[in-house]
């Protein structure tokens, strides 16, 4: 260890991250003392790393933390997350970023202050790259003085802001290509819940538990969109085919609108959503390149519509993950259960199946399904079994698992796996 450069110990140190640990390691000897005021690059402050963080008092905290970092030099990524202590003062807070704008890339900031602070002053015009911004306010963007040339990745949790503020503060961003918005508490200019964002950069956006009438998205080279837990009148995305992963998880939504170019399209996840079968594949028919397709617990609009397995075999022929979970109907029975026609899934190898509500359905669809997949190397079984069972769930159950069984026996080549919840 004495041969160890600074510069090397100053690394170790920093994958420590937590201050305390940091502070106990640097009191090794001179040198690691050294290493943590010269050559430390990332300084973390979490209320949940240290329980000794809810007995002090706040001056006293505000005092630990700012001899910390005033000891330092350099410091790259900081992380400031006090979620659960009380409000500090303006001023030894400023401080912190003040004394680290110049060299810091990545800035993690939960603080909150009275009065409140303007982060986005403290930290434009300099070299940060990440900015995870959480519990506070923005108010008053000025995109032509707080700019963020070197940003490429933000993320706000639980601020409030206007939408206007939200798309100035993304035109202040012109190398962004990461944006993610979570419980954000959005000031409207009239009577329509309406946000129009709008990023030449932007490449992958991650929006959850925001509830707006209308969603307008301008992004030409977005590659990754994931909306979830949202409820939205209209969200509508215009951009120039650039989408490669849609994501949408337990979101309610009455128009939704991806735009016309989705042949980049290859992963597909949708979860906990109603749609109308015709039209969400009339939106996704057009992805010849896609690989992954989940539609897991989804409920059709119209009782009558099951997934036509002919259309996602023709359509789709380059997929190798398929996912269903949705309720079988006595209907379905008749119509196939969509699996309808001879096309085989040629490049399917893994077929993940799901039940909420297990039916005598279930395991003819499941035979059917592994039958259009001549190249299947895995096949996994995912059911809700409840903990108290009548006698008519008993045999449901029994007669699935001799079904499968039999199946297996044809299939000797497939690995099985089951997960019950």
């Amino acid at each position: 260890m004495e041969n160890l450069p600074v510069e090397v110990i100053g690394n170790i140190l920093s994958r420590l991250g937590a201050a305390r640990d940091v502070v106990i390691a640097s009191a090794t000897c001179r040198k690691w003392r050294e290493a943590w005021q010269n050559h430390l690059h990332t300084l973390s402050f979490n209320s949940n790393d240290w329980h000794v963080y809810h007995d002090l008092t706040t001056s006293r905290l505000e005092i630990l933390i700012t001899q910390t970092i005033f000891q330092t030099s350099g410091l790259e990524c900081l992380s400031i997350c006090m979620d659960d202590v009380d409000e500090f003062s303006a001023a030894p807070v400023i401080a912190w970023l003040m004394y680290t704008r110049e060299t810091l890339r990545h800035l993690h900031y939960n603080v909150r202050t009275t009065p409140s602070i303007n982060i986005l002053e403290k930290c434009s015009r300099q070299k940060l790259e990440v900015l995870v911004l959480a519990h506070n306010s923005i108010t008053g963007v000025e995109p032509s003085y707080q700019k963020f040339p070197c940003l490429k990745s933000l993320s706000l949790s639980y601020v409030s802001i206007s939408a206007l503020d939200l798309n100035l503060l993304l035109t202040a961003c012109s190398k962004i290509e990461v944006l993610a918005l979570t419980n954000l508490e959005i000031a409207l200019s009239d009577a329509q819940a309406v946000m129009e964002l709008s990023s030449s950069s932007l490449k992958d956006i991650y929006v959850e538990a925001i509830n707006l009438d209308k969603f307008i998205l301008e992004a030409d080279n977005l590659e990754n969109l994931h909306l979830k837990d949202c409820t939205l009148e209209l969200f509508e995305l215009i951009g120039k085919g650039a989408l490669r992963i849609l994501k949408i998880d337990d979101v309610s939504v009455i128009h939704l609108d991806i735009g016309e170019s989705t042949e980049n399209l290859e992963v597909v996840d949708v979860s906990n959503f109603t749609i109308m079968w015709p039209k969400f594949y009339h939106m996704i028919s057009r992805s010849s390149k896609l690989r992954r397709l989940r539609l897991w617990g989804v409920v059709f609009d119209d009782e009558d519509e099951v997934v036509d397995l002919e259309t996602i075999s023709v359509c789709f022929p380059r997929l190798t993950h398929l996912s269903l979970s949705y309720d079988l109907r006595d209907g379905d029975l008749r119509d196939g259960y969509g699996l309808q026609g001879s096309t085989h899934l040629e490049n399917v190898v893994v077929l993940e199946l799901g039940w909420t509500v297990m039916s005598n359905l279930f395991s003819p669809w499941v035979a059917g399904l592994v039958d259009r997949c001549p190249n299947l190397k895995k096949l996994i079984i995912f059911g809700v079994v409840s903990e108290v069972k009548n006698p008519e769930e008993c045999m449901v159950l029994a007669s699935f698992t001799s079904s499968i069984v039999r199946l297996m026996r044809k299939y000797l080549h497939v690995e099985v796996q089951f997960e019950y919840e």
